[in-house]
């Protein structure tokens, strides 16, 4: 199989490894194949692919889209590296507001699938870094947008860092979780 599938301790939440042929050449991987993904239980209904660039220090998020638009997202990080953070929001999950860190980099070529029913944001810890995620659920709607400030105390996700990140307007207004609707969660 060309890829590993690593289950969190936050159920639907997987890290994937993918099998990397390496030569003089460069390097070859598959990213993804629909087969190998059902098989392991992640929806695999893309119905949007979306890609950023951000500098180093610059946190996206904690982002997540309401329902009915909720979605699933694979992150990739093709170039640079992020601290990834996806955080539960399902309110009957035994795991509701725990969150997991991963590190994802263009040399690991890990992806994390994240199912409906979280938030996710990252912050880049590299020069520059992009991003490509494939959305399974709803396509975008402005309407449906959500999120929650990345510095919530009740959260207190460890970022590890000792400085302001750079936020977009957006994200700099974003909510605390209690101050967010139980019909906006899931």
């Amino acid at each position: 199989m060309p890829f590993s599938f690593i289950k969190t301790e936050i159920e639907g939440l997987t890290l994937i490894e993918p099998k990397v042929f390496c030569d003089g050449r460069g390097y070859f991987f598959e990213n993804f194949k629909k087969s190998d993904f059902i098989k392991n239980s992640i929806e695999a209904d893309f119905v949007q692919e979306n890609c950023s660039k951000s500098t180093k220090g610059v946190l996206r998020g904690l982002h997540f889209q309401k329902n009915p638009y909720a979605q699933g997202k694979i992150i990739s990080c093709t170039k640079g590296e992020i601290l990834d953070c996806a955080v539960d929001l399902r309110l009957n999950s035994k795991t509701f507001k725990k969150y997991l860190l991963f590190n994802l980099n263009e040399d690991n070529k890990h992806s994390l699938y994240i199912p409906k029913g979280f938030a996710h944001g990252f912050l880049t810890l590299s020069d520059e870094a992009c991003i490509s995620y494939k959305i399974t659920g709803g396509e975008y709607n402005k309407e449906s947008e959500c999120g929650i400030i990345y510095n919530d105390e009740t959260l207190n996700i460890d970022w590890g860092i000792d400085f302001e990140p750079v936020l977009s307007d957006k994200d700099k207004v974003l909510r605390k979780l209690s101050d967010l609707k139980r019909e906006e969660l899931f």
